[in-house]
């Protein structure tokens, strides 16, 4: 080979190793661009992206703590963000066994609106779109507050902070179909509030009194019950000292309820209606409540998942001790084989009157 042949073959080699290199490197880069595009796209959601309203609230965590405002927050033990692969979702989860926030029982990952009204002179309103993933998969059937969840409340904030609204979703183990309903608990009259008691009503489903015959029976399955996943609304509006409840789902009647905020319907021993003398009488809890209910007292929503489910024996409230799994509050075991409640939030909204004013007091008393 020639002289000439030589240069033009080192010449073709090391232009073509440039261009292999020019090409390695624009691949390198456009794979760069990639990985810094697919980063972007996997940002996490918050919850404030789902639901734009956590301005108006406090969280309480699953093991007891408040983390306050919420905005661009998320504990993947206890509240984060979902997609089901349609919607994204806020998603609230309980143990059954934990560090409960103040005297309850129970644990609870639940939103405290941070400012109070008086359901007097109120114009408030609490809307809510959610889906119930899980409820505890132990607990004793003939306690009523078993395998229950409570997903949105009304709370007093003053005196015995008693609760004129709280809505429950419960289904015994073994059934496809659960019950959706609310409670109204009298605030009791007098200083001794030891009396009080809760009227439930059946919104889909049973009450809250349909219970098991013995520990691990359950009652007969609701024929138009609610399953789990099973998407559902409510609406609560108080106004001029009456609350309004809209309940709907699709493939289910839609019902509604009346209840006068101001003005008792159980002031005498004879009103304790025949619910209240099954299940609450028989524990001592025979009380009535003041005429005028809760006029007078501040006010505040809440939403979230409030485990009714404990491991506190039976032997000590037949209503609301439940007996249940919680591995000593091992949150990873509780998780693992079902002893929690977990909730879905997909939209939600409140509006406060101007008469509202600051909930801190409550938040102060860590009750």
């Amino acid at each position: 080979m020639n002289t000439t042949n030589i240069k033009t073959v080192a010449s073709t080699l090391f232009f073509g190793a440039l261009l292999t290199l020019t090409s390695c490197n624009d691949a390198v880069k456009k794979t760069d661009a990639a990985t810094t595009s697919e980063k972007e796209i996997a940002k996490t959601v918050y919850a404030n992206d789902v639901i734009p309203f956590f301005d108006q609230w406090k969280l309480i965590l699953g093991d007891g703590s408040n983390a306050g405002i919420v905005n661009d927050f998320e504990n993947k033990d206890y509240f984060y963000t979902t997609n089901d692969g349609t919607s994204d979702w806020v998603v609230f989860k309980s143990p059954n066994g934990g560090d409960t926030h103040g005297t309850s029982n129970n644990t609870r990952t639940e939103l405290a609106q941070t400012k109070k009204w008086y359901p007097k002179t109120a114009n408030d309103k609490l809307t809510a779109t959610l889906k119930v993933m899980n409820v505890s998969a132990t607990g004793d059937n003939r306690v009523a507050a078993s395998h229950s969840v409570v997903v949105g409340q009304i709370h007093s904030a003053d005196k015995h902070e008693n609760e004129p609204l709280k809505i429950f979703y419960k289904k015994y183990p073994g059934h496809t179909k659960g019950s959706v309903f609310w409670h109204y608990e009298i605030n009791t009259k007098g200083d001794d509030n030891s009396g009080r008691w809760d009227y439930s009503h059946a919104v889909w489903g049973d009450d809250f009194s349909v219970v098991g015959t013995d520990e691990n029976t359950p009652p007969a399955e609701p024929a138009d019950g609610i399953d789990l996943g099973e998407e559902f609304s409510y609406e609560i509006v108080v106004k001029d000292g009456i609350m309004n409840l809209k309940f709907t789902s699709k493939g289910h009647e839609t019902k509604t309820f009346t209840k006068n905020l101001i003005k008792s319907e159980y002031t005498t021993k004879a009103d304790i209606p025949a619910q209240t003398q099954k299940l609450f009488v028989p524990i001592g809890q025979d009380g009535v409540e003041r005429e005028n209910a809760y006029a007078g007292e501040g006010c505040f929503f809440k939403l979230g998942c409030y485990n009714q489910t404990n491991g506190k024996s039976p032997e000590v409230n037949k209503n609301w001790c439940s007996g249940a799994e919680t591995h000593d509050g091992d949150i990873k075991k509780q998780y693992a084989d079902g002893n929690y409640a977990e909730v879905w939030f997909k939209t939600g909204s409140i509006s406060v009157s101007d008469a509202a004013v600051s909930n801190e007091g409550y938040f102060s008393k860590n009750d």
